[in-house]
């Protein structure tokens, strides 16, 4: 195992959340700060336990192989593969393990995206302070979760199929990678930046761009780097 991954055992036995005992959480996050916060949070809540901790996607899979957790936490965006590419690879292998994705974004589409991918529920991290109880209740209970913050918003957009709608958003043909740069993009990153901060190469990161102006019809890096802010600011109003 990983130095960075960190799992603990419970002395309560494993159950799901809806057997009356403890349910096992694993927290996949690349922030130990918040890893560490989120996961006294969770300790502090009758019913729950924390089992482990990883810093990236390949770790989070590993321990979700060896401690079989009843509910896993993922950080949409980590440094490698991302938090939605883990949450596919945990719904294909461990289809009855439960997701929820825990995110700094309150864009309803990276919520659809999440959705799209597995999750079985959307916090913002803002959110959950509050309401972390409630969401590993729900998504234990076999309901979905979706902060409140943008719930709303979500139901309104509902005549949009989550599998395969996109509302009108052009960057619906984007993959999650490359909608994730664009938005590092859009927030004023360089290319050797990005790289850093996601755990890739120059190259790649350059790649990843490349495909972006090819599928958004775009000329040249300026006009990416144009439609990213003009994108993100559109989110945000």
């Amino acid at each position: 195992m990983s130095r960075a991954a960190k799992a603990s055992k419970s002395k309560s036995s494993p159950a799901s959340g809806k057997t009356g005992g403890v349910a096992r959480i694993l927290i996949v996050d690349d922030h130990p700060v918040l890893r560490a916060g989120l996961g006294r949070l969770i300790n502090s809540k009758a019913g729950f336990t924390v089992c482990g901790e990883a810093g990236d996607a390949a770790e989070g899979l590993e321990l979700v192989r060896s401690l079989k957790p009843n509910l896993v936490i993922v950080d949409i965006t980590l440094p490698g593969a991302s938090g939605l590419v883990l949450t596919k690879n945990i719904r294909t292998e461990f289809p009855k393990t439960p997701v929820l994705v825990l995110s700094m974004h309150e864009e309803v589409l990276y919520a659809v995206r999440a959705l799209r991918a597995g999750a079985a529920g959307y916090i913002i991290k803002q959110d959950a302070i509050d309401n972390i109880a409630t969401a590993l209740r729900q998504v234990l209970d076999g309901e979905r979760y979706i902060s409140p913050s943008i719930a709303g918003q979500l139901i309104a957009k509902s005549g949009v199929e989550l599998a395969s709608g996109d509302g009108g958003d052009p960057t619906a043909v984007l993959s999650d990678r490359e909608l994730e740069i664009l938005e590092l993009i859009g927030r004023g990153q360089e290319v050797r930046d990005i790289a850093k901060e996601l755990e890739l190469s120059p190259k790649t990161v350059e790649a990843h761009r490349a495909h972006i102006k090819s599928k958004l019809n775009l000329q040249n890096a300026r006009q990416v780097a144009r439609f990213a802010v003009q994108w993100i600011y559109g989110q945000s109003n």
